[in-house]
């Protein structure tokens, strides 16, 4: 759909309303719930009710598919949305140049676990020193949900370790980050300068979920020896792995931001293994068809920098 295109529908379906109407939509939208909503909003259930159904009924049609108290999405909601959240964006950019000020609005961000912690604390720091009365949040969680949160615009920006099967969403290639094998002290390997491919394969691992950046290019690195990879034990958080490695027979892979206090005190012992390819890349993703507001461009600005 081209930009014209796009005007149009924003004439035809959305400036008759009100932006508190659009507001209640968008927030109803996010969660799916009327009361949920409400609750976000600060206003009664019957008000938020009654602002949907006064944009449904000017719109001339529903925005929503309803099966009993359950709400999803339909086709005309899905098309009205990032119009919707655009106009509340440049509403709410437009209320404060007017109000005397030039910053950025509240910023949601997403990030995966390595990220999270190793890398966005450092960003959000440097992005708060340029705009310190600037409201922002980070989710944490693995690429798969930071993915379906981004696609379902309940988070502006997000960083992540891996790509996600999803057309509206746009990945842009960031920075390298590299993968550790690694062992306990005591275990049998730790005592060798380089490590091959059959050793690794006659002992258990403990690896990320599925679903998490790590877990997928660990996963591309050991699909010529897939038959033969022994997983012993999926966990989720990295501090259980490297717990469980360090304490018994178990072989990891963790991102090297992850390990290395724990290889500088030799609770851990990296293993070379010069026959797996462990280099991988981070990626900022957004989505396609989301506004691209202040805080956003200001923050891919210091991402860039990183």
């Amino acid at each position: 759909m081209g930009i014209v295109d796009n005007v149009h529908l924003i004439y035809r379906y959305v400036m008759k309303f009100s932006l508190r109407q659009l507001e209640v939509f968008a927030t109803i939208a996010r969660t799916l719930n009327v009361s949920e909503a409400a609750d976000l909003l600060g206003m009664s259930q019957s008000a938020a009710s009654t602002a949907l159904g006064e944009l449904e009924r000017r719109a001339g049609q529903k925005l929503f598919d309803r099966t009993g108290r359950s709400l999803k999405l339909n086709e005309t909601g899905m098309t009205i949305l990032p119009m919707a959240l655009e106009l509340l964006a440049r509403a709410s950019e437009l209320d404060g140049r007017l109000a005397g000020h030039d910053r950025p609005g509240p910023l949601r961000l997403g990030a995966t676990v390595t990220i999270g912690n190793y890398v966005a604390p450092r960003l959000i720091e440097r992005y708060r020193a340029s705009y310190p009365d600037a409201t922002i949040t980070l989710s944490v969680g693995n690429t798969a949900e930071i993915c379906e949160r981004i696609a379902e615009f309940d988070l502006d920006f997000g960083m992540v370790e891996g790509q996600y099967g999803d057309s509206r969403l746009q990945f842009d290639e960031w920075m390298q980050d590299e993968l550790v094998v690694f062992c306990g002290p005591q275990h049998a390997l730790a005592a060798d300068r380089e490590t091959n491919i059959e050793a690794l394969l006659a002992a258990q691992w403990v690896v990320r979920e599925k679903g998490s950046g790590t877990r997928q290019a660990l996963d591309r690195a050991m699909a010529p020896y897939w038959s033969r990879w022994q997983i012993g034990m999926e966990l989720q958080q990295m501090e259980a792995i490297k717990g469980v490695v360090e304490a018994g027979p178990l072989i990891g892979c963790l991102p090297r931001l992850a390990l290395v206090d724990a290889l500088f005190q030799g609770r851990l012992v990296e293993l070379k293994v010069p026959a797996l390819a462990l280099m991988r890349k981070f990626y900022l993703v957004t989505h396609r068809e989301k506004y691209r507001t202040a805080g956003m461009n200001a923050f891919a600005a210091i991402c860039a920098g990183a």
